[in-house]
């Protein structure tokens, strides 16, 4: 099952589901009880929001030899975690925005894993049970500041610097499926998920063992090598078999940016 959160006419936000690119409305919540409505609705009337808001992201660095080594880094013998906030998330087609701050912001496409159920300690057997399905990231990073700082929380925590989307697919094996990055019609990353260092599973039961993993967290779990510049008036499109597509302009802000309330 294909989920989405989207906006319609009413300019509500609503769950929905997919059928033959029609939507149905979810009543409830995909992470708990839920029916779903008679698709009558055809997608390309809807607006598509991000697929979740979520709890925590948890994201995974250099979880990938070829990536870890383009960055000059070993690769790790545990899992590499930090957090970016839910501020950052934003759907497919919104904007990505350079902040003031920073002179080199990149693009890492992901594939992402949305936590179904709450766990604490998941055995790697019970993993599986705890993934409602996968969708599409970008974990959009200032890499300069990233650098200087020498924790990744500024860096990687800018508004919009997470786009995710454009759905969540329930029905979706991960084991082995390219993920593709372009820039402008470039391509920039091509990999698959089998050359994880770290398996979703692991991953999974890694992070449960470090804090309690609630419905709706995402797991970012690492980028390809082949990172590079995003710069004003880019379209980045990252890619994944069976997942579609996650597309998304980008633009630089003023070195002044307005207030917002």
């Amino acid at each position: 099952m294909r989920i989405i959160r989207y906006q319609a006419k009413d300019r509500k936000i609503h769950y929905g589901w997919i059928k033959n690119d029609m939507v149905g409305r979810i009543e409830g919540s995909p992470f708990g009880n839920f029916k779903r409505l008679e698709p009558d609705l055809p997608l390309d009337r809807t607006r598509l929001m991000a697929p979740l808001v979520p709890g925590k992201i948890i994201c995974v660095g250099r979880n990938y030899p070829e990536h870890a080594k383009e960055v000059g880094a070993d690769p790790t013998k545990v899992p590499v975690l930090f957090l970016k906030p839910n501020s950052a998330v934003i759907g497919p087609g919104e904007t990505i925005k350079i902040p003031p701050q920073s002179a080199q912001v990149e693009h890492e496409g992901e594939l992402a894993v949305v936590i179904s159920k709450k766990g604490r300690w998941i055995p790697l057997e019970f993993a599986k049970d705890h993934i409602l399905g996968c969708t599409i990231a970008n974990d959009v990073t200032a890499r300069d500041l990233q650098r200087r700082d020498g924790q990744w929380t500024r860096g990687k925590g800018f508004d919009t610097f997470c786009p995710l989307g454009p759905w969540i697919e329930t029905d979706f094996n991960p084991f082995d499926v390219m993920i593709t990055t372009h820039v402008n019609g470039q391509m920039r990353q091509m990999a698959s998920s089998r050359d994880m260092i770290f398996s979703i599973f692991q991953l999974i039961a890694y992070a449960s063992s470090v804090m309690t993993l609630e419905a709706g967290d995402v797991i970012l779990t690492g980028t390809p090598a082949g990172i590079g510049p995003l710069l004003d008036g880019d379209v980045v499109k990252v890619t994944i078999d069976g997942l579609g597509e996650l597309i998304n302009p980008v633009e630089r802000l003023a070195d002044n940016p307005d207030y917002l309330k």
